[in-house]
């Protein structure tokens, strides 16, 4: 395997590993058009410092949302990814939560 295949392998690598997961979080935020909505969405998959979450809210790439999970407290984070999964249709969204100690801040 060459050094350059190797490397984008690396780089395409999540920082830390996903876990999958099952619990609604509430969504906060602004829809693309400025409005502002506040739904409860799923987390499927979370690590460290981010998340991936089904909703049907339309918000944009680079949007800042806040999520409350049922434990801990809000927290801020950053939309990095919008995207319907074909197995079953519905709309994803990553997130990369901004405080550096991720779910586990204080």
């Amino acid at each position: 395997m060459s050094e350059e295949r190797k490397k984008n392998e690396r780089a395409q690598r999540p920082r830390s590993p996903r876990v999958p997961v099952d619990f609604s979080v509430l969504l906060e935020g602004s829809a693309p058009g400025g409005e502002s909505f506040e739904v409860q969405a799923e987390a499927v998959k979370v690590s460290r410092g981010g998340a991936t979450l089904i909703t049907d809210v339309s918000v944009n790439v680079g949007a800042i949302v806040r999520l409350t999970p049922p434990f801990g407290r809000p927290l801020d984070a950053e939309v990095n990814g919008v995207w319907h999964d074909d197995a079953d249709g519905r709309q994803r969204i990553g997130v990369k939560l901004l405080d550096p100690n991720g779910w586990f801040a204080e």
